[in-house]
Order: C-alpha cells, then sequence, then structure tokens
C-alpha cells in the first residue's frame, strides 16, 4: 500500500415507515484495495439510549462528532432538532470541525436528519437516508422496496443493504441494524 491510501467502506440506510426507524449499517473497513475489518459497528445509541446515529467517513471524525452531538443533545435535554441544527452550524463555522470528513445520520424516532459538514441539517420528503461507499445503492433499493412492497422498516434496511453489498465493492453482508 502507498502511503496515499485512504480508509472506505461504509454504507448506513434510514428508513422510516410504520411508526418505526430503522438504522443499518455494513461491516466493512477498506484500507486502499484491502479489506481490513468485517465487522465493524457503524451504528450506535446515545444519549441514554434515545436517538440513534449511524456515521458514514473518516472514523475518527466520524466519533469525534458523535460525541459533540450527544454534548448538545445533554445541553438541549435531548432535543434532536435543536442539537442536530446547533451542530452543523458548528461543524461548518468552527476552524478544526470543518476539516472533519464524515456524515451522521440521526434519529430520536420521530425525527430523521442528515447531518454534514456544510452545515446542512437534512430531513426527507420520503423517510429514506444514506450515507457512505454504497449509500446510493441502499438508497435506490429502500425507495423501489418502500414504492413496490408492504414489507417492514426493518426488512426494507437488511435487504437493501444486503443489494448494495452486491454492487458496492466497500460494502459487506455483515449487517447491523438498529430500531427505534
Amino acid at each position: 500500500m502507498s502511503g496515499k491510501e485512504t480508509f472506505h467502506g461504509t454504507t448506513i440506510l434510514l428508513v422510516q415507515r410504520g411508526g418505526k426507524v430503522v438504522l443499518a449499517g455494513d461491516g466493512q473497513v477498506t484500507f486502499g484495495d484491502t479489506v481490513i475489518k468485517q465487522r465493524a459497528r457503524k451504528i450506535r445509541r446515545v444519549y441514554n439510549g434515545k436517538v440513534l446515529v449511524g456515521f458514514a467517513g473518516a472514523t475518527a471524525d466520524a466519533f469525534a462528532l458523535v460525541a459533540r452531538l450527544e454534548t448538545k443533545l445533554e445541553q438541549f435535554q435531548g432535543n434532536l432538532n435543536r442539537a442536530a441544527v446547533e451542530l452543523a452550524q458548528e461543524w461548518r463555522t468552527d476552524r478544526a470541525l470543518r476539516h472533519l470528513e464524515a456524515f451522521l445520520l440521526a434519529t430520536d424516532g420521530k425525527n430523521v436528519y442528515m447531518l454534514s459538514g456544510t452545515g446542512d441539517v437534512i430531513e426527507p420528503d420520503d423517510g429514506l437516508l444514506a450515507v457512505g461507499s454504497g449509500g446510493v445503492y441502499a438508497l435506490a433499493a429502500a425507495r423501489a422496496l418502500m414504492r413496490n412492497s408492504k414489507l417492514p422498516a426493518r426488512k426494507i434496511a437488511e435487504e437493501s443493504l444486503r443489494i448494495a453489498g452486491e454492487i458496492c465493492i466497500f460494502t459487506n453482508g455483515e449487517i447491523t441494524v438498529d430500531e427505534i
């Protein structure tokens, strides 16, 4: 491996359906063209288990952002909307945070958001969000399943991640799923 290799390999999908919100993520981490981990956990519960977070991007950056989101949740008594907006503003304007390379998907079971380093706090129209190298594949599969089946959120998330794993070389079949 050359010294210019980067870590890749995450697919995180959020599916909201039937009063449930599911976050699913694959477990693969690659360094350049080498798989270095099969079972990474990229889905976490924070704020006393009341908020689910999934992350994609540079792992250390993602962990730093998850910790900051949890701090904001504590500051705003679990108000995910307020915590997400405050974190996104800080992320966009803080000189050190601005260089973090990660995306977060977060939900408290009612609200669902994607947070980015450009200060975006995105709430989907259709209850679906995806990030990471296989995110577009998982999102396409989830949209098709939402439109053409009555499957519950968990099954849609699992099947969509499997499909993404069949297409994206940075996504594997070691799927972690959590529901709120």
